[in-house]
């Protein structure tokens, strides 16, 4: 593959219609032109949270910053998002999407986000407005990404293959859609003026559309681990890349400031946001660790205090009266599971069911009604179908 070629585009898809384009777009791979690679001067951070909550590990999605830096969220894959730092909260989607959130994009002025499923469905926060979704076409590859407009008028969406889908003031400038990619599409980035945009593959190979210059890209490396997301500098004229192991490539004027790629990282790195002032990056595993570099500071994480497959749980009332109801809190690493609560008393078992929300907490009532007066019952919770259990216990009276 030559350094710079071209091709024609793919598809534009503005809702309600579904448009055909023949736009050429301008692709770029090959060698880097500056690339820097992962080195042992690390100044990373990931730690105990101050953030609003916890995600469960293994499920993040991605992370999007604040406008002026101060703060940033995080979403999952079942459309939880927890906010740091100066990050308002917009709220959680509330129900598990049919297909896992792959991406979120905060709007300008950090008043909202989107969020993007694999499916193409697009959920708005905030001050963030729907302008349509691929859900209801047949996509040839999942979407793997998206980006806001600068006006946030509009996103585009981005698959594996990359197929661009634009929507709202989103303008098309070309895709990957009839490519035969070496390594499928794995993010992309707008240029400040939203008149072009990067894609990048698994393998680090850059394509740029529109007014996106080409700086260099890893396509031609041999990569420890995968990228898996990228993010531009401020004037557009360069761009940072980062491999699930935490390594940093940089581009064009993108400057570096440090990587995880040396760290013994519990998950991988899923994605990054780049500082407004272009001198810092944050990096986000899929456990929700959060990384700083530079100029960008660390927030909280949302790491879970609990290991994978723990549940504790706690009675609203330890000692209740016969005849009452009582309420078993459920805090656990198992979201968006069944839960099973089975209450043994003196005489005779009953069961009650709930499930987990995307924190993984749970309440369920149930009935004090048929327990002897000072003898201890028992309380046993099932998480997800036996992923977690825990017990306690309360004595009425």
């Amino acid at each position: 593959m030559s350094p710079l070629f071209r091709q024609s585009g793919r598809l534009a898809v503005s809702i309600p219609m579904v448009v055909a384009l023949a736009v050429a777009g301008l692709i770029a791979s090959g060698s880097a032109a500056a690339a820097h690679f992962k080195t042992a001067a690390i100044a990373g951070r990931v730690g105990g949270s101050t953030c609003s909550g916890f995600l469960p590990p293994g499920t993040v999605a991605g992370i999007a910053a604040t406008p002026d830096d101060g703060g940033y969220w995080i979403a999952d894959g079942t459309a939880n998002v927890v906010q740091c730092g100066d990050a308002s909260g917009f709220g959680s989607l509330g129900i598990v999407p049919r297909q896992s959130v792959v991406g979120i994009a905060a709007t300008p002025d950090g008043g909202g986000y989107f969020l993007v499923a694999s499916d193409g469905g697009v959920f708005a926060f905030g001050d963030a407005h729907f302008r349509g979704s691929a859900a209801s076409l047949t996509l040839n590859e999942p979407i793997v990404g998206m980006a806001a407009t600068p006006d946030g008028l509009g996103y585009w969406l981005v698959a594996a293959d990359g197929g661009i889908f634009s929507l709202g003031d989103a303008a098309f400038y070309g895709s990957t859609g009839n490519f035969v990619l070496n390594q499928p599409i794995v993010g992309m980035a707008p240029t400040a003026d939203g008149r072009g945009y990067w894609l990048v593959a698994a393998d680090g190979g850059i394509f740029s559309f529109g007014d996106a210059a080409y700086y260099g890209s890893t396509g031609n490396f041999a990569l420890n681990q995968p990228v898996v997301g990228m993010a531009p500098t401020p004037d557009g004229r360069g761009y940072w890349l980062v491999a699930a192991d935490g390594g940093i490539f940089s581009f064009g004027d993108a400057a570096f400031y440090g990587s995880a790629g040396n760290f013994a990282l519990n998950q991988p790195i899923v994605g990054m946001e780049a500082s407004g002032s272009g001198s810092g990056y944050r990096l986000v595993a899929s456990d929700g660790g959060v990384f700083t570099f530079g100029s960008s500071s660390f927030f909280g994480s949302a790491v879970s205090p609990l290991p994978l497959g723990i549940c504790v749980v706690t009675m609203s009332n330890p000692s209740p009266t016969r005849g009452s109801t009582e309420t078993a809190t459920i805090q656990s690493t198992v979201a968006n599971a069944p839960v099973i609560v089975t209450v043994n008393f003196k005489f005779h078992t009953s069961s009650s069911g709930g499930s987990t929300d995307g924190l993984g907490n749970a309440a369920v009532a149930f009935s004090v009604g048929l327990a002897q007066v000072r003898v201890p019952v028992g309380v046993i919770v099932n998480v997800g179908n036996g992923t977690a259990t825990c017990k306690t216990s309360f004595t009425p009276r």
